[in-house]
């Protein structure tokens, strides 16, 4: 059966790595996004480039319809999903918690914690009808084991859900052969940074930790594309944490 995954926020960092290495690795991929078009497709342009196969599609997935629609739309032009990688979140300036509006704590609940309860249900429907044993991995963050005090609980709180999400979901799906792990990226250097008000954030706390420098996409890339393959296949509900040991 042919490989196909949806890679969610995939246009830039992270997102962008893992659905090129996955295309390399023989996947037919969707690059989801949100607002950035050009850029989505720069990274459909070189995965083709590559010999692979990719489309983009744009959709919010914290928006109901708009997975509904992003589903079909794969299901009409590659076919029944396979892999899922839930990666599509957002980070806002830092604050305190005394600082933060209800607004922006519901913004950054249903993006970042919505759009993977969706993106699983979806998947999963598809690999029930289909009798696919798939594997889904959400992008979690450090930043759910340390809460990221002064800086954006609110991120760190999402992400915890996200592990919750992980576990759970994994014990749901796993007499039906689904696989559900998550990945937490610790330092690593991603424009999102840049997003919370501080681009050399990375820099600035990398000596605190034990490998003593920042990681990189191609490595969280990496990790990702081990825990959907078949070479992680007796491993579910797994939290790996890609944080330079802490």
């Amino acid at each position: 059966m042919e490989k196909i995954a949806l890679v969610t926020g995939s246009s830039r960092g992270i997102g962008a790595e893992t659905a090129k290495l996955l295309a390399q690795k023989d996947y037919a991929i969707c690059v989801n996004f949100n607002k950035n078009k050009n850029a989505a497709d720069d990274v459909v342009s070189n995965i083709i480039a590559q010999g692979g196969k990719a489309i983009s599609v744009q959709a919010n997935v914290s928006i109901e319809s708009e997975v509904e629609r992003l589903f079909n739309t794969i299901d009409e032009q590659l076919g029944p999903i396979t892999h899922l990688v839930n990666n599509a979140g957002i980070l806002l300036p830092q604050c305190r918690l005394i600082d933060m509006s209800a607004e922006r704590i519901n913004h950054m609940l249903t993006t970042n914690v919505t759009s993977y309860f969706l993106c699983c249900r979806e998947a999963i429907k598809r690999m029930l009808t289909n009798n696919i044993h798939g594997a889904i991995v959400n992008v979690s963050s450090g930043a759910a084991e340390t809460g990221s005090p002064n800086e954006y609980i609110d991120y760190a709180a999402s992400k915890g859900a996200i592990d919750t999400l992980t576990t759970g979901l994994a014990m749901e799906v796993a007499a039906d052969q689904i696989r559900v792990n998550g990945v937490r990226p610790g330092l690593i250097y991603t424009d999102m940074h840049a997003d919370a008000g501080e681009p050399a954030r990375v820099d600035r706390l990398k000596h605190n930790l034990p490998l003593q420098r920042g990681g990189t996409v191609q490595e969280v890339a990496q990790a990702i594309a081990w825990l959907l393959s078949d070479e992680a296949s007796f491993t579910t509900g797994t939290m790996l944490n890609v944080s330079g040991g802490k």
